[in-house]
């Protein structure tokens, strides 16, 4: 398993080896040997979700109130996707920054994003499949969303669009990054680097 720490903190990168042979392949996506390693921590696992999407979808920007917040570990078993990680913290360096990886099932690259972040993704095939090991279960009282549109964020979607994005109505309504900023909804990049720390400090 190669892992790359990104420039957001609290993100990273896997990329597994594939075994193809006469049969097929075989790949493990996820690791929690080097999981551990990379993070100082074993990946909790409150929820498994499951989504299939046609071309053109973006799902989010979600992200969750930190603590507890909501961990994913995401990879694409079908289709091809660009996966989007938003610093959504406030306070952090890397504030309203984002990196963009593609995940498919050709190398099988799978991202984990901490607490606090935001996440999205846009499908680049049809029956694309998102597969999201989630460190706790669904809270929809303390989930909150950022318009992947928002003009200021400029995501990487117009060059990857084969045509018009498709969204949910929930998405498309949500507030911008600023807006989120004003209304006080967004997490504290102080408060999600203590909750880091108290997962690394109980194993």
């Amino acid at each position: 398993m190669q892992v790359r720490r990104l420039e957001i903190t609290g993100a990273f990168e896997f990329t597994p080896k594939a075994f193809p042979d006469h049969r097929g392949l075989f790949v493990a996506p996820f690791q929690g040997e080097a999981f551990a390693e990379a993070t100082g921590h074993p990946m909790r696992l409150g929820q498994t979700n499951h989504s299939v999407s046609a071309r053109d979808v973006i799902r989010g920007v979600h992200f969750a109130d930190t603590p507890p917040g909501q961990a994913k570990y995401v990879y694409c078993p079908q289709g091809a996707l660009l996966d989007v990680i938003v610093d959504v913290r406030v306070g952090s360096p890397t504030f309203g920054r984002w990196e963009a990886i593609r995940l498919d099932s050709t190398e099988y690259r799978a991202v984990y994003l901490a607490e606090g972040l935001g996440h999205a993704f846009l499908a680049l095939t049809d029956n694309t499949v998102m597969t999201y090991l989630c460190s706790t279960g669904y809270n929809p009282s303390g989930e909150h969303g950022i318009n992947p549109l928002d003009p200021e964020l400029d995501l990487p979607w117009s060059g990857e669009l084969a045509g018009e994005p498709i969204l949910s109505e929930k998405d498309r309504d949500a507030p911008t990054l600023a807006e989120a900023k004003a209304d006080g909804l967004l997490p504290d990049f102080a408060t999600c680097l203590t909750h880091y720390e108290s997962l690394r400090s109980a194993t």
